[in-house]
């Protein structure tokens, strides 16, 4: 549910000069949303000065969530092994093999984490209109697109959607939360 409330903000900021303003004196610590000309001003209310106190900044995390997720996907399906292994010494076969503990592994963290679901129950090939307002983020319209909303076609492809984001939280040291996977000794 985050992620797409967070794609739905990213391209309604994307599009709107005044709310990315306005957000962005949010994320700068600033109260207060900017007035239009056409909005009555606020009236000022005569107080004791205070010292305000310098905004806080929200701690950063000593590692991202990305390398978290590139690291349950190393350890579990093994992903770095495979994508940077050169595959020219081995056997359609052989890569076939590997390919299928790889996304078996790599659907199980997957799910874990963020609950894949498809956007629609509707089979590829089925025809699917859009609602007569969408969201790029929901809907993207392939071909020769024309006219106005909604639109119908021929669906390719049904579409993914998180039902959830749980990333585990790094505990480990600043200094090797880049680590993706530590060196490996057999003694």
């Amino acid at each position: 549910m985050g992620l797409f409330v967070a794609t739905k903000a990213f391209f309604k900021l994307l599009m709107n000069r005044k709310l990315c303003q306005d957000f962005q004196r949010l994320l700068d610590g600033q109260s207060g949303l900017s007035t239009s000309p056409t909005s009555p001003p606020m009236l000022e209310q005569k107080s004791t000065p205070t010292k305000p106190e310098p905004p806080r900044a929200a701690p950063k995390p000593l590692r991202s969530d990305a390398i978290t997720l590139l690291a349950a996907l190393q350890r579990e399906a093994r992903l770095l092994d495979i994508v940077r292994e050169p595959l020219d010494a081995y056997s359609d076969a052989q890569i076939g093999a590997a390919a299928r503990d790889f996304l078996k592994n790599s659907n199980a963290v997957l799910d874990r984490m963020f609950g894949l679901e498809p956007l629609t129950d509707s089979q590829d090939g089925s025809k699917i209109s859009t609602p007569s307002q969408f969201d790029p983020a929901e809907f993207r319209l392939l071909g020769n697109v024309s006219g106005s909303p909604p639109y119908s076609g021929s669906m390719v492809h049904h579409g993914w959607k998180a039902t959830r984001c749980e990333v585990p939280q790094w505990s480990g040291k600043a200094d090797v939360a880049l680590v993706i996977a530590p060196i490996e000794i057999e003694v």
